[in-house]
């Protein structure tokens, strides 16, 4: 009798199990009986493989912060934010009135040291006419001294003419002008401030040309070569859609150490149709010829489908669900992920023309009927 009774006890704890696999069972078996309405798409457009996308921003060719080499009042700024400059245009002035009396100074010291070097000149010629014609008449040291005071006199013209130099100089440093032709984007200083030597005044921009950078990881740095040759483009987030040609600027040579990317630079002309701001976003890919050559050389032309489309089983194996058009049924398909996408996913095992179930993976089962949406 306790037998059976601990027999009964047991049945009724798997009870619930039972009842979930059969009703699991039946759930399968209902669902691939019945026609189940799924979202779909064709395959048709091939994406060779490396034709992923590259995030990046773009800058300034030519970027600085300009300053003045000498402190001092900021006596005028000439430019406000967003006016453009060309090369050698004055930007700010400071005013010269010290360095003007500096300059000043600085020469009248030097017409002195010139007066003192003609006179040192006249004496030492004298003593020394004198020494050659009658040497007792003046002593050897008497003109070893005058030469020395020759000597000093020479240096002092030296040192005033270096000075009325550097006081001219600091006159010309007075003015900022632009070095390149650009734009202002920034100014950090205002009339009559005080300003010390390097600090920043204005900063300029050159827009003429647009620099884009972007990291690639160092299993795709074997193909740069190749986007070198045939160019890439760049597409911002402003203006999608747009495709901005550009070319390879310079690579970098060293792998960050935490992502192992590699930064690359692109350059590139401003459009005529809408002007690229330092600071943009958007993203970079080599050209289709680039592309279609790295394909051929990895021997790999991939698919580019939605994320949703892909499940996976207990493997880790990759799959889809490919429609078959003849009984409007799925079947389950094996794919290689390459690579994940901004939109999805890049997947070989596929041919153009075939269909795939892009949402409800997961619910499908082999052989199930089913209805595509519109």
């Amino acid at each position: 009798m306790k037998n059976r009774l601990k027999w009964i006890i047991a049945t009724l704890s798997f009870l619930p199990l039972l009842m979930t696999l059969v009703a699991c069972g039946e759930k399968e078996v209902a669902e691939k009986d019945e026609i189940r309405p799924i979202r779909a798409m064709t395959i048709a457009d091939v994406e060779p493989f490396g034709g992923r996308w590259f995030p990046g921003q773009a800058k300034a060719t030519q970027e600085a912060n300009l300053s003045f080499r000498i402190q001092g009042t900021v006596d005028r700024i000439l430019v406000d934010v967003g006016d453009e400059a060309k090369q050698g245009d004055l930007l700010a002035r400071l005013d010269p009135r010290d360095y003007q009396v500096e300059l000043n100074n600085a020469k009248a010291e030097l017409s002195k040291a010139t007066s003192g070097l003609e006179l040192a000149d006249s004496e030492y010629a004298r003593v020394a006419r004198v020494f050659e014609k009658d040497p007792g008449a003046v002593s050897k040291s008497m003109v070893d001294s005058r030469k020395a005071e020759l000597d000093v006199a020479g240096a002092q013209v030296e040192s005033a003419r270096a000075a009325v130099d550097s006081a001219s100089d600091n006159i010309k440093y007075t003015y900022l002008k632009a070095p390149f032709e650009g734009v202002v984007v920034e100014k950090f200083a205002e009339q009559f401030e005080d300003v010390q030597a390097k600090e920043e005044i204005v900063r300029l921009l050159d827009n003429s040309s647009i620099e884009f950078t972007v990291q690639v990881p160092e299993t795709l740095m074997e193909h740069i070569d190749i986007v070198k040759t045939l160019g890439a483009f760049v597409v911002f987030d402003t203006y999608p859609g747009i495709e901005v040609p550009a070319k390879v600027k310079e690579v970098g040579k060293e792998a960050s150490k935490t992502t192992r990317t590699y930064p690359v630079t692109l350059i590139m002309a401003q459009p005529e149709d809408f002007k690229i701001l330092p600071g943009m976003a958007g993203k970079a890919k080599g050209d289709k010829a680039a592309t279609a050559v790295i394909a051929d050389e990895v021997g790999m032309v991939g698919f580019e489908i939605p994320i949703t489309a892909i499940f996976s089983d207990e493997d880790k194996k990759t799959f889809v669900w490919v429609v078959n058009q003849d009984n409007n049924s799925v079947n389950k398909r094996e794919v290689t992920l390459i690579n994940l996408t901004e939109l999805g996913a890049m997947v070989t095992g596929l041919e153009t023309g075939e269909i795939i179930a892009t949402a409800g993976a997961n619910v499908l089962v082999e052989g199930q009927q089913i209805r595509i949406l519109e």
